[in-house]
Order: C-alpha cells, then sequence, then structure tokens
C-alpha cells in the first residue's frame, strides 16, 4: 500500500486542535497558551525548511553539506541542553558540556549504527545519516538535560553537607558521588520507560512512520528495536559524559565546592 499524501486542509485541521487547547489554556488561566502558539509555529517553520533541505541533500552524494546540518542539529542541541537548567554553568561552560557529550555519544553511537549494524554505503547517506541522528540527538539531549540540572540543583541544596565532606577529607568525586548517582538515574528515567512501555503502551514514532509508509510489521519492528537500543547507549553514555565533566566543573584545582561557576537560569 503506498503512502497517503496530506493536503493542508488536512494540516489546518490538526492545527486547530491546537488552537483549540491554546484556547482553553487561556479559559482557565494556565498560562501555557503564549508558550503552546510559539512552540507550534516554530515545529511549522521548522520542519519546513528541514524538508526543503533534505529534499535538496537526498540529491547529493557530497558529504560537506550533509555533515554541516549535522554539526546544526548538534548546535543547536546544545543550546537547548542549556537553556533547561535551572542553574547553568556560567560562560562557554555551560553550552560546551552538552555539546561535547552529545558529541562524544550521539555522533559515535550513529556512526557505528550505520557502518556496523544498518551497513550504508556511503555511510553519510543523508536518508539515514539525518533520521537517525536527529532521534539520537533528541533523546540525549533530554537525558543529558534532566541529569545537568538535577546535578547542579541538589549541589545547591547539599552545599554545606558537600563541603562537610570535604573537610572530613573525602576527594570531590567522593563528596558528590550520591548527587551524580540520582543525576544520572533521573537522566535515564524516561529512555528506561520508553523501552518498557514499547508496544504495549505506545506504539514508537519510527515504527508508526514505516507502517504508513507500507513497510512490513516485522521490518518495522526490526528497525525500532535498533533505534530504541542505540538511544538507550547514546543517552547513557552522554548522560554520564555530561555528569562527569560537570561535577569536575564545580570543583577547582584543589578541591573547593566552586557555586559562583553556576549562575540562576529561566524555567
Amino acid at each position: 500500500m503506498s503512502l497517503i499524501s496530506l493536503g493542508s486542509l488536512d494540516l489546518a485541521l490538526a492545527a486547530g486542535l491546537v488552537l483549540l487547547l491554546s484556547a482553553l489554556s487561556w479559559r482557565h488561566r494556565l498560562g501555557v497558551e503564549r508558550r503552546m502558539l510559539i512552540a507550534a509555529a516554530r515545529s511549522t517553520v521548522q520542519l519546513v525548511l528541514l524538508g526543503l533541505v533534505l529534499k535538496v541533500l537526498f540529491e547529493t552524494t557530497h558529504p560537506a553539506p550533509i555533515l554541516l546540518l549535522a554539526l546544526v542539529m548538534l548546535s543547536v542541541a546544545g543550546w537547548e541542553v542549556l537553556a533547561r537548567q535551572q542553574r547553568r554553568y556560567r560562560g562557554l561552560w555551560g553550552y560546551g558540556i552538552g555539546v561535547l557529550s552529545m558529541f562524544l555519544s550521539s555522533f559515535s553511537v550513529t556512526v557505528l549504527a550505520l557502518t556496523l549494524m544498518i551497513r550504508v554505503e556511503p555511510w553519510y547517506q543523508p536518508q539515514y545519516l539525518i533520521p537517525l541522528l536527529g532521534m539520537l540527538l533528541g533523546n540525549t539531549m533530554n537525558g543529558i538535560a534532566i541529569a545537568l540540572d538535577g546535578l547542579t540543583r541538589q549541589a545547591h541544596d547539599a552545599r554545606d553537607r558537600i563541603e562537610a565532606q570535604l573537610m572530613l577529607g573525602a576527594t570531590w568525586g567522593e563528596a558528590i558521588a550520591d548527587i551524580r548517582r540520582d543525576a544520572l538515574r533521573s537522566g535515564l528515567i524516561p529512555v528506561v520507560n520508553a523501552m518498557a512501555t514499547a508496544g504495549l503502551v505506545s506504539l514508537p514514532g519510527m515504527m508508526t512512520g514505516q507502517i504508513l509508509a507500507g513497510s512490513p510489521p516485522m521490518e518495522a519492528a526490526k528497525y525500532q528495536l535498533l533505534i530504541m537500543f542505540l538511544i538507550a547507549a547514546g543517552t547513557g553514555f552522554g548522560s554520564v559524559a555530561a555528569l562527569w565533566i560537570g561535577s569536575r566543573r564545580l570543583f577547582d584545582e584543589r578541591s573547593r565546592l566552586r557555586l559562583d561557576r553556576l549562575a540562576s537560569g529561566r524555567r
């Protein structure tokens, strides 16, 4: 069965539901209608532009524009990680921790999957690279943002306990070990819950898209399993890297707690 094309009227009807929800938010004074409308407008513009860009990229075999788009995606994801912090790191560290950890995790896992599992030739084919990297970056971004936010908030709240442990001879790693462990657990909970409920409560996005496009259900299920395992690995490795870099940044070379390296961010 071929894919059924959607028209402008179909999208307008779906957008009308978002407008209705925004009206309900305004009616009940929830205060989220403005953010909802802005998010809907942003997603519309971003997805339309991405569709136009991918249409051009799918017709080229040169790696330069494909890798440039991948770097743009990484840069935007790094900014989103920074924007979601209640207590963000000052300076370039606030942006660099997220970007570096996602580069080490999402990019490496994506290249590994394309070369050894899916075995695409060449590995940078945009039909495979961009969607796979986008799914990994989106989920890894959420995990890293939650983990870093938990790390910085808990470190700020428990500063007296951390300093007491340092005075008793603990290393910086020992003083913040429990907080780092809790932050990592929080960052991994969404992906663990997604894997646990896939197929029973929810039908994951990639599997849904492939089925709608006419792929055999079992083939769609295998691709979805691959993606979920990659997302779990990317989120875990990225969160571990971000928490190690972030927790080390909270202490100076003499193992003193430096909360002045954090600034309050907007939620």
